[in-house]
């Protein structure tokens, strides 16, 4: 059985133990981890966290972009927001509508500060060649 510590910026979100099997996403798509995997550190994308425990069952657990790692049992995932729920349907449009949504934003806004930063250079170029 692994160990699983969901972390957040700023606090431990989901942390639980005996589970028999995760799911998770990165890049090149999703892929399973079982107790007896190999070590592994994955880059992960917005997307869907499975995992089961006898306890609770499969859980299903919306993500944003983090971290998975892999040593021994213990599996740590590192991501900047994450929302639970049970209605599968309704993570996909959260991570549809929030997570994927709010990073379009962000690289909007990084595309006008670029624009406004290279205005700003090449007008201080003028004063100086001026």
């Amino acid at each position: 059985m692994m160990n699983l510590k969901l972390l957040l910026p700023f606090q431990v979100f989901a942390q639980e133990s005996g589970v028999s099997r995760m799911v998770a996403e990165s890049r090149e798509g999703s892929f399973g981890i079982l107790p007896q995997r190999r070590d592994c550190v994955a880059a992960l994308v917005p997307g869907i966290l499975i995992y089961e425990t006898a306890a609770q069952g499969e859980v299903c657990v919306a993500i944003d972009e983090g971290v998975l790692v892999k040593i021994g049992p213990d599996v740590l995932v590192s991501v900047r927001r994450a929302m639970g729920g049970s209605d599968l349907a309704q993570l996909h449009e959260v991570v549809q509508r929030e997570f994927l949504l709010q990073r379009e934003q962000a690289q909007g806004v990084r595309d006008v500060m670029d624009k406004l930063e290279a205005g700003f250079l090449r007008r201080l170029s003028g004063f100086r060649h001026g």
